[in-house]
């Protein structure tokens, strides 16, 4: 078996250009093979060994359910207590499903939210500051509609273990699951794992060609953040088998049945072998040829790892490559299983090498279909200078566009790139397939009924409408002396319009017969009209020292209102 299988192995990592790849496998309950191929790093050459850590990805996420389900066997928690009785911070962006998520919800990805990854990908926000974004991500199903994969829903499980157990989500699944079990070589973050002495390197693919790419953080760390070696990820797909560690029951066999029960349907395979997929609690609950199968992949920026087990035969295989994509992980895992069962091995390689070409061939068809929708002899509507400024989103955060010898630059937390000019007041980025980086997205530039760019339209994700950021408030508006010159009364149709300082140094607008309005700075000498969308008011500066006019701007007028002289 096994000499066959390093066969499979080399042939398949040659096709997939897989540096290297660690394997561990599961017979009988007994770990029985754990073997290294390749390197792990091609800048150095050194050998991938059974205790080189590899960054797990999504294979945390089976860490993060199992941590909770000890907290449910000491009856700590529920698998149905809503997230807001342990998170009282707790938000979504619909006020029901706020109140109604459950824990259960957030680990079988039944939220009604998207992904929404670009909250979490770039790396820079705390926990904190990622779960107050929740409230501002619009939906697009609702609650327990239907699966849709969400690795912000982790982050937030992470946070309920941290509250009930009073412990950060490293230092209680260090405590209760890897000490327990015996793990010796893991560790939490990029930078344990470029601190480590035997660690891989990722590495990304452009097209054919492999390229070593950066560390990227996963700051979700309960979604996807854990590093661990083949070695010690065997010992968690031979715990996750029974629940038991060194012959003492470690998570309770209910739990277990709660995290490998099919929960919510997530899709097909166009294999026959390979039946329906649905998800339990932080597992793949799925069959192979007949057998019952729990699993978790991971993928990240030059990373593809697979562990599955067969509970009933007591069987399992750990997959862990530093390269991305692939399909050598599913290759080599069928091909084991079929030898366990003692079944006559399908052809995997023969089924998706074949596609693997094609897949190469269908980027180049749409490299160019790509090129060809960008027209030429279209110009923006405005002067390049118009569009610079910074943009803001209250989930999304802050958005600069600056101008360059020639054109726009955008830069947004951390990234900072060229952009290139698609048609009219479309930009698109650059394509980075080698780095974590939003690659290909528009940019779509706005503008309001006066003409003014006001705001940029970006598709971050994908199953909503675009993620709208709105220019930031920049100019006299936000200057104390020019507020404070804007304070007077107004006169139009009649009626006087008084503005009014504030306290806290903010204008508020009062026309008679109707409420007072805030004045929201909004650019140069313009305010938006606070609850009226559409609406808002200029000041007229015909001198450093003087404000004489009002200008309204309003959906179907321009009218302007003179200042009434002081007596």
């Amino acid at each position: 078996m096994w000499s066959d299988l390093d066969n499979l192995v080399e042939a398949s990592m040659q096709e997939w250009k897989v540096p290297g790849l660690a394997l561990a496998v599961i017979q009988d309950g007994d770990i029985a093979a754990l073997k290294g191929y390749g390197v792990r790093d091609t800048d150095t050459g050194l050998p991938v060994t059974i205790d080189t850590q590899f960054l797990l990805c999504s294979i945390t996420k089976s860490f993060t359910a199992a941590g909770l389900g000890l907290l449910v066997d000491e009856r700590k928690l529920d698998w149905d207590r809503p997230v807001r009785a342990v998170i009282p911070e707790f938000r979504l962006h619909d006020p029901v499903a706020t109140e109604r998520l459950t824990v259960r919800d957030l680990l079988c990805h039944h939220s009604g939210l998207p992904r929404h990854d670009w909250i979490h990908m770039p790396g820079d926000l705390s926990n904190a500051q990622m779960l107050a974004a929740l409230r501002h991500l619009a939906p697009n199903k609702d609650l327990r509609d239907t699966f849709q994969y969400s690795n912000l829903g982790y982050l937030v499980a992470g946070m309920v273990t941290e509250r009930i157990s009073g412990q950060s989500y490293q230092d209680f699944t260090t405590e209760r699951l890897m000490k327990p079990l015996g793990l010796s070589r893991f560790g939490f973050s990029i930078e344990a794992l470029a601190a480590a002495d035997d660690a891989a390197r990722p590495h990304a693919m452009d097209g054919d060609e492999r390229y070593r790419t950066p560390l990227s953080p996963i700051r979700a760390m309960p979604a996807g953040g854990i590093n661990a070696s083949a070695a010690d990820l065997a010992k968690w797909a031979r715990f996750l088998i029974d629940g038991k560690a060194h012959g003492q029951q470690l998570l309770s066999p209910q739990a277990l049945r709660e995290m490998t029960t099919p929960r919510v349907h997530m899709g097909r395979s166009q294999y026959a072998e390979v039946g329906d997929s649905h998800y339990g609690l932080g597992l793949f609950c799925e069959q192979y040829r007949g057998e019952r199968t729990v699993a978790h992949s991971g993928s990240w920026t030059g990373w593809s790892t697979l562990m599955t087990m067969q509970p009933e035969r007591r069987a399992g295989v750990v997959v862990l490559t530093n390269r991305t994509p692939g399909s050598v992980q599913a290759i080599i895992t069928y091909a084991v299983l079929d030898r366990i069962c003692g079944r006559e091995p399908v052809d995997w390689f023969g089924r998706l090498a074949p596609k693997r070409k094609q897949a190469l061939e269908q980027q180049t068809l749409d490299k160019k279909a790509s090129a060809e929708v960008r027209r030429s002899g279209t110009h923006p509507s405005h002067p390049l200078d118009d569009y610079v400024g910074d943009y803001e989103h209250p989930a999304y955060g802050r958005l600069r566009i600056d101008r360059e010898a020639d054109g726009l630059a955008w830069r947004w937390r951390g990234i900072e790139e060229k952009l290139e000019h698609r048609h009219y007041d479309v930009f698109i980025t650059p394509d980075r397939p080698t780095v974590l980086h939003p690659s290909n997205r528009t940019l779509t530039f706005r503008y309001d009924r006066q003409g003014r760019i006001d705001r940029i339209e970006m598709p971050f994700e994908e199953m909503v409408d675009d993620i709208v950021f709105h220019r930031a408030a920049a100019g006299d508006v936000l200057d104390p002396a020019f507020r404070r010159l804007c304070a007077g009364d107004y006169l139009h149709s009649g009626r006087v319009i008084e503005i009014r300082l504030d306290a806290r140094g903010e204008l508020g607008m009062t026309i008679p017969g109707q409420p007072t309005y805030r004045l929201l700075p909004a650019d140069g000498r313009s305010f938006r009209v606070d609850t009226l969308e559409g609406f808002g008011v200029e000041f007229r500066r015909p001198s450093p020292d003087a404000v004489d006019a009002l200008i309204f701007h309003e959906p179907r007028v321009t009218a302007l209102a003179p200042r009434v002289p002081k007596a």
